[in-house]
């Protein structure tokens, strides 16, 4: 099927990545779903039960729905669903109660993604993330709760052509042996035959 000029400036007009803007908007996606899980870990951490498993329940707390927080990272603005408890002792980590910058986890977020870890690399990540402040056995119903979304968004299914591949590059700095270093996340972005958008894959 062959696209003369005017089909595939159109496409891009109308569902293309037209500049940096359009590839922040999907990684601040990815970086929300990821915190997303991580705050509910936290909670599930805290309350001592899995979401609606109430027969494992040993406490007279209990969910109590969530509040929205805007918070600001090297890709803009992202807006969480932060996890409330009925009593109001739930005491976020990853996003402490009065913190409004999370900059300082979107490496490890983006390398989940990225590349092709193990269990135990993402485990590590998450051990990073959150240092000596939580015990191992949270860190694994932490990371239990990633797996599913990392898995999913890594086998998803992709289109068997597409009409528009763009190639990017977004730099951000990390800390690496003490040492602040500056990398490359590598983009492959697709617009397909019928004009849906993909993130093609991702490379450090």
């Amino acid at each position: 099927m062959k696209f003369d000029r005017e089909k595939i400036k159109s496409l891009i007009e109308k569902n293309g990545f037209e500049n940096v803007g359009d590839v922040q908007e999907v990684m601040k996606e990815l970086f929300g779903d990821i915190i997303k899980e991580m705050l509910e870990g936290e909670l599930e951490e805290e309350l001592g039960y899995s979401k609606h498993d109430y027969k494992s329940k040993e406490t007279d707390n209990s969910r109590n729905g969530h509040s929205k927080k805007t918070v600001r990272s090297d890709y803009g603005e992202i807006e969480l669903e932060i996890p409330r408890d009925r009593k109001g002792e739930f005491e976020p980590v990853v996003v402490k109660k009065h913190q409004r910058d999370i900059s300082g986890i979107e490496d490890q977020i983006i390398s989940m993604y990225a590349r092709g870890m193990t269990v135990r690399d993402i485990q590590s990540h998450i051990e990073e993330i959150y240092g000596s402040r939580l015990s191992a056995e949270s860190i694994s119903r932490i990371t239990d709760k990633i797996l599913p979304l990392v898995s999913e968004w890594r086998n998803r299914p992709l289109e068997s052509a597409y009409a528009i591949v763009y190639m990017d590059a977004v730099f951000f700095k990390v800390v690496e042996s003490n040492q602040v270093r500056k990398k490359a996340l590598y983009i492959a972005l697709g617009v397909s035959l019928n004009g849906h958008k993909d993130i093609l894959g991702m490379w450090i």
